[in-house]
């Protein structure tokens, strides 16, 4: 079963029979996508790693730094709540539903803006699930191209893992690895919001599992380049991969399974536009310099 189709039945599932068990499947989720991401780790040379993430530093502080100030100005346009914006502008600057739940915990942003925001964060996201992997074969991109694309331009790290791997494994590879470095960018991010709205005694999560990715590359390469002693465990790494990608699956079908009708209305349709305005944005900005310069 491919990513998309585990999130529509995810989502067919919660809007027509409905989630019993919302906040521990939340918990499940996120603990088995940081536990596939550690296993993709495996499948992954360090300096190919090393590289993904050079090439696509200066895509990542130039796209958060322009993410955030569009969303200072098109949301106070808009006449968009400061704690809702701020957190809308995060997840679409960084990594969606981590970036907001980390930002939200800084600033200590009240349960109705959190709710409204990941809503619509989960929205966009079910979309660039579908359409990204089309768009790239439309317009012919590279996987290099379609993986830095795609970790720049979609929002949770599911679901950039998720397309990626539509796409292929060499976009897959680069994808994650630049947005598990995009992701590092939370830290300072909320960090920064804590100043700026004073906020004390606040919670700043560091995500560890990515440097846990790294250290199963590095794992990985070293094997890979000493002598016959590892061939053994070496041989187990594709499964590994493989076990990866199926929790892949049902993650994405429990992120579509959390989905519930009253967060979908709490959502409203200016929170809605101005969470379509920074993706687009974005998506377009960043598509224009990857076709050019990679």
């Amino acid at each position: 079963m491919s990513p998309p189709i585990a999130l529509g039945i995810g989502i067919v599932f919660a809007i027509f029979v409905g989630n019993p068990y919302p906040k521990q499947t939340a918990k499940v989720q996120k603990l088995l996508l940081q536990a596939c991401v550690v296993l993709l780790g495996f499948g992954m040379d360090l300096n190919a790693v090393i590289e993904a993430g050079r090439t696509g530093f200066v895509f990542t502080v130039a796209t958060i730094a322009g993410t955030l100030v569009l969303g200072y100005v098109v949301g106070k346009a808009m006449g968009i709540g400061t704690s809702i914006r701020h957190l809308i502008s995060s997840g679409t600057a960084i990594c969606g539903g981590s970036a907001i739940a980390a930002v939200g915990s800084a600033m200590k942003a009240d349960s109705n803006a959190m709710s409204v925001a990941l809503a619509t964060v989960f929205v966009l996201n079910a979309v660039a699930l579908f359409i990204f992997p089309m768009l790239g074969e439309m317009l012919g991109m590279s996987q290099e191209q379609f993986g830095i694309w795609s970790a720049i331009a979609i929002h949770d790290t599911s679901s950039v893992v998720g397309a990626a791997s539509r796409y292929g494994m060499t976009a897959l590879a680069i994808a994650t690895t630049v947005k598990l470095a995009r992701a590092l960018w939370i830290i300072p991010l909320a960090i920064g919001t804590a100043v700026a709205f004073r906020t004390k005694g606040a919670k700043i999560a560091i995500p560890w599992f990515i440097f846990l990715f790294v250290l199963a590359a590095v794992i990985r390469t070293l094997m890979m380049q000493t002598d016959m002693t590892w061939v053994i465990v070496v041989e187990y790494f594709p499964y590994l991969i493989s076990a990866a990608r199926i929790g892949l699956v049902l993650t994405l079908f429990l992120i579509g399974a959390g989905l519930s009708k009253a967060a979908l209305r709490e959502v409203g349709a200016k929170p809605l536009v101005f969470g379509v305005i920074l993706w687009v944005a974005i998506s377009v900005v960043s598509l224009a310099v990857v076709l050019q310069t990679v």
